[in-house]
């Protein structure tokens, strides 16, 4: 196969680093470009633009898994990161069109799918927990140093620097793909016609998500995962802007905030995440996530000062082990022949809140009338107040009012999550899985066991 050396996970590594380090570069430049392009409704639009994006990764993700099945996975590497990263130089050349174009990609914004399944080609199923694992971690170290190199320079040299070095490292990603990359499929494993194996069922992304009632303990675990990751969607999205411009964040503190809550939630989803397993269980694992969550959202809904959003952050870090918790319940509980159609459920209703969830922090913020009316001085101290029209009003309303509706979300999904039994055998349940859930049960496809293990923040919502 063209590229160096044989497949191996250091080349999934490097291509996602280069893509995200990219995109973090641009944390702080896109808050302001944001704000200037849209001074009224910013909320509102930021949540549209993010929605738009996301629902279209959730439909197109699907279609492009299974004609990676087909082409090979080094060609939708290529089409995945050149999508992703296209409207990157656009943003000083025409904030509009860097927008419109930032929506429109979400339809190739799927590229963890891809190297999800670029994984599952070359490794074992015993190493494929520890080969995500790594990709998740490479996600995670490359937004804990962008933000604050992208800030820094931004101070010091200009947005227009930060522009042209994000838009060489995704040039050198496509580069890397195109020169580096082996193809990981064998020749051997694609079908002879290139036309025929693409079928509806394949392509279909409400798939997995028509089985969900066919069992009442996936219904539940279904149920939980929607409840509690649609505020956390939402919330990814929007927060590092209210940070900036609702709470006076400077770029250099809304960058510190982003690296401290990546390292603490790395801990807390590897050594905590474990002890507590071991120590109380699954399902109490995950009620415990469900508890910091809840914690975590009715704190940034009625925090008022940059301190009480450095402890929240403390708290989200902890929050971030309800999911692994819940993939790990569904691994041990389901067959070993339905891994891929349970987990698939609820990458698919991830996915789906992926859309909704910033809609809807939008729709919120305005209703409310969380709007602005100046922009931040870029001259405030790190961590300081800036001083806003919005603020006069503040002290009549909630501060963060999604927040608070996410917080009763997830209180919900707490409630739901009690009746999961601890134990329990999905065999006899799916049996009826069989004879559907064959053709979204490739073994090669984005949907392959355990890479319901997604990162912290996912490519949609970065």
């Amino acid at each position: 196969p063209q590229g160096i050396g044989s497949p191996s996970v250091y080349h999934a590594v490097i291509v996602i680093f280069l893509e995200f380090f990219a995109w973090g570069l641009l944390t702080a430049p896109t808050l302001v470009v944001l704000h200037e392009t849209f001074p009224k409704h910013t909320f509102l639009m930021n949540g549209l633009i993010q929605g738009v994006k996301g629902l279209l990764s959730f439909l197109s993700a699907p279609l492009i898994g299974a004609l990676s099945d087909v082409w090979g996975r080094k060609s939708f590497l290529l089409l995945t990161v050149f999508f992703t990263c296209a409207p990157i130089p656009l943003m000083k050349i025409s904030p509009w069109w860097y927008f419109a174009v930032i929506s429109v990609s979400g339809v190739f914004a799927v590229t963890f799918s891809v190297v999800f399944a670029y994984v599952a080609d070359i490794t074992q199923e015993h190493e494929r927990s520890m080969a995500y694992g790594l990709v998740s971690a490479t996600f995670a170290a490359s937004l804990v140093t962008s933000p604050a190199i992208g800030a820094y320079l931004g101070r010091v040299y200009g947005d227009s620097l930060v522009v042209v070095l994000a838009t060489a490292i995704a040039l050198l990603d496509i580069c890397f793909i195109l020169v580096a990359v082996p193809e990981s499929l064998p020749e051997k494993m694609r079908p002879a016609s290139w036309g025929a194996p693409i079928s509806w069922e394949q392509a279909d992304p409400f798939a997995s998500l028509k089985k969900v009632g066919q069992d009442s303990i996936v219904l539940l675990i279904c149920i939980t995962v929607f409840l509690s990751y649609l505020p956390e969607a939402g919330q990814y999205s929007s927060f590092f802007l209210y940070l900036r411009q609702i709470m006076g964040f400077s770029s250099e503190s809304v960058a510190a905030f982003i690296a401290v809550l990546g390292i603490l939630s790395i801990i807390a989803q590897t050594i905590v995440l474990s002890l507590l397993m071991r120590s109380i269980g699954n399902k109490n694992t995950i009620l415990l996530g469900l508890g910091f969550q809840i914690l975590q959202l009715a704190w940034y809904g009625f925090g008022s000062e940059p301190w009480m959003m450095w402890a929240a952050g403390a708290v989200a870090a902890m929050s971030s082990i309800t999911f692994p918790a819940v993939s790990a319940l569904v691994s041990r509980t389901a067959d070993a022949d339905q891994q891929g159609v349970v987990q698939g459920m609820i990458t698919g209703i991830r996915g789906l809140c992926n859309g909704l969830g910033p809609a809807l922090y939008g729709f919120i913020f305005y209703i409310f009338h969380v709007e602005l009316n100046e922009l931040p001085m870029p001259e405030s101290p790190p961590g300081g107040s800036v001083v806003t029209q919005y603020h006069l009003q503040q002290n009549s309303i909630i501060p963060g009012p999604p927040f608070l509706f996410g917080a009763c979300s997830v209180l919900l999904a707490l409630l739901v999550a009690l009746f999961i039994p601890e134990h329990t055998n999905l065999n006899v349940r799916s049996s009826n899985w069989k004879k559907h859930g064959g053709s979204h049960s490739h073994p090669h496809s984005p949907q392959a066991p355990g890479e319901a293990k997604e990162p912290l923040l996912q490519d949609t919502n970065v």
